[in-house]
């Protein structure tokens, strides 16, 4: 099973949101990293058909081995889609069973099909214990996880996540992203997201988005890699951080509860200070090291 793009292309009037945009994947996770305007959102429209690129091709393969071209396909590959939107419609009169009873039946499922599913994505996703609550009484986290349950349900091959994790508390962001890895093996995951931590380890691969453009596409640990050495600790005095901050990249500012002394976390090709240690880059790092100041603008 494989889902190839290639040459993808779409421009809002002089803007050119994404510039042949190609990739080939297979089952596993993927995830599509990139600042504001790096063209996530109008990649993922355009693979869930709620889109039309000004050029290029997506084909399906499926896996007896046929090829098909996904427009051609219409309604047979959507059915193959799972779609979770970073800012889903949801029926705030419904209550939460209702509801995914009512996205069972517009996805063709069978009431037993339906009837299996449901309880256990549910619990799945921590919406168990609310199943006769109105969608318009749920918090926002409660909200997101429902968008969610609704994108799995029917055992799609596909899975397209916008930001599945936003709006989650630190123990629900683990529980959905183990949720996400146990279900990936079969199916071609992509998800797009600013929560950099939450796909190191689950993907197989981190599509590096900029300006419409593939800046880096490959396993975490390759990408790391490419910053061994240019990663710092680097111990100051609370008087000093400011002038630090002008002078080098800081991404994170820490304390040594032992010393008192203030630590900064430095990007730079060499040694910032004599003092500098260096520290094993995360993939945070590396989304810093290729976005610098844009990074911290969400889509």
């Amino acid at each position: 099973m494989t889902l190839t793009i290639q040459n993808i292309t779409k421009s809002y009037g002089a803007n050119l949101a994404l510039d042949r945009f190609t990739a080939e994947l297979e089952p596993g996770i993927y995830a599509l990293l990139g600042p504001n305007g790096s063209g996530k959102s109008t990649l993922m429209n355009i693979l869930t058909d709620n889109l039309k690129a000004d050029s290029g091709s997506i084909t399906y393969t499926s896996a007896d081995g046929v090829t098909e071209d996904v427009l051609k396909m219409g309604v047979r590959f959507r059915e193959k889609l799972g779609f979770m939107p970073q800012y889903p419609g949801l029926y705030p009169n419904f209550t939460v069973e209702r509801f995914m009873w009512y996205m069972a039946a517009l996805k063709g499922m069978t009431k037993a099909g339906a009837k299996e599913q449901i309880p256990a994505i549910l619990q799945a996703v921590e919406l168990d214990d609310v199943p006769g609550r109105k969608i318009g009484a749920l918090s926002g986290g409660m909200k997101q996880r429902l968008a969610l349950a609704q994108a799995v349900l029917g055992d799609p091959e596909i899975l397209i996540l916008d930001e599945p994790t936003a709006g989650l508390d630190p123990k629900q962001r683990i529980s959905i992203r183990n949720y996400i890895s146990r279900i990936a093996f079969d199916k071609i995951v992509l998800i797009a997201t600013h929560v950099v931590p939450d796909v190191e380890f689950i993907a197989r691969d981190i599509i590096m988005l900029k300006k419409g453009v593939i800046a880096d596409n490959a396993p975490p640990h390759v990408l790391t890699e490419k910053i061994a050495g240019s990663v710092w600790i680097v111990p100051c005095a609370e008087s000093e951080v400011q002038t630090l901050q002008n002078q080098f990249r800081v991404t994170n500012i820490s304390r040594d509860e032992t010393t008192g002394e203030v630590l900064l976390r430095v990007l730079c090709g060499s040694r910032p200070t004599e003092n500098a240690k260096n520290a094993a880059p995360t993939l945070e790092d590396y989304y810093l090291w290729v976005f610098g100041e844009n990074a911290a603008h969400a889509d």
